[in-house]
């Protein structure tokens, strides 16, 4: 009896193991990391030519003492039944910039003017009620800043999501590429100085084979007549101390500095938008990126 009991235990173990397997769920291959909604939807983009501008967002309630509009509120926009404009609707909430300051380095406003027009995400909104020529946008996406009266409304249009790479793919001392070759000509928010997180705007794109997704390296030469800093010429040599080594050397026979990475994540015919993802020193603006 005890026999026959321990048998038919064995078979129903056995038996279970073999269910187990049989219905084990396959393995699944976890999906790459990816930049949040926001560094994609607020990175701003240059254009060439400009976006068009027929759609503006004209006022908003409390007008009366609000000039800056957030999530939530409700705005207005000079399009309404007369243009074919449908509750639901989406718009994208963007504002062309230009960089009052100083140049940062030799040439940045020559270059920046070169590629287009820059433009600052600002949002999005979607339309909640129309009348004959205006209609009523309720705020939903904010990227951190404002929308203004005089803001362009552009019919929304979704983004690609590009996926990051692993961090175990740098090489530091990665050789030329022979790719493509742009500099770091301005920045959101249009700071001087960069790191993982910022996003920067260069001046090659679709034309030269950029797509989003790619990743660009950044890269640096040494001792190069056109510093970052605001300098007397000849700073370089005679203060920094480029020039003290026994035979003066020049910024092509030294190896360059390779001093970080990013994704590209918006791409117009001659710019790209980057977000940089890496770095091993600071990036500034005038930094030379090529296609990795």
């Amino acid at each position: 009896m005890r026999a026959n009991l321990a048998a038919l235990s064995f078979y129903i173990l056995a038996g279970a193991a073999v269910c187990s397997a049989q219905t084990a769920p396959e393995a699944v291959t976890p999906t790459p990391p990816q930049p949040d909604y926001s560094y994609v939807y607020c990175a701003g983009f240059i254009s060439d030519p400009k976006v068009p501008d027929d759609t503006r967002l004209i006022s908003a309630e409390q007008s009366n003492y609000t000039i800056a509009f957030g999530r939530g509120d409700y705005v207005y926009l000079n399009r309404g039944e007369d243009k074919g404009v449908k509750v639901g609707d989406r718009y994208s909430i963007v504002r062309p910039e230009n960089d009052e300051a100083n140049d940062w380095f030799k040439g940045q406003s020559k270059l920046t003017k070169a590629v287009g027009t820059l433009y600052r995400d600002n949002g999005q909104v979607r339309v909640v009620n129309v009348q004959p020529k205006v209609s009523v946008a309720e705020v939903t996406f904010s990227c951190g800043g404002y929308m203004q009266r005089g803001d362009i409304a552009r019919p929304f249009e979704e983004r690609p999501i590009p996926a990051f790479k692993a961090a175990s793919a740098w090489d530091h001392f990665a050789p030329v590429s022979g790719k493509p070759v742009g500099t770091l000509i301005t920045s959101r928010d249009y700071f001087q100085e960069l790191g993982r997180g910022n996003t920067a705007y260069v001046n090659i794109g679709a034309a030269k084979g950029v797509k989003v997704g790619d990743y660009l390296r950044v890269f640096r030469y040494q001792g190069t007549m056109a510093e970052y800093a605001i300098v007397s010429k000849g700073d370089q040599y005679r203060i920094y101390g480029f020039g003290s080594a026994p035979a003066r050397y020049e910024w092509k026979d030294l190896p360059r500095e390779v001093l970080g990475e990013g994704l590209v994540l918006n791409v117009g015919r001659n710019s790209a938008t980057v977000l940089i993802t890496y770095g091993t020193a600071e990036i500034y603006v005038g930094d030379f990126a090529e296609i990795e």
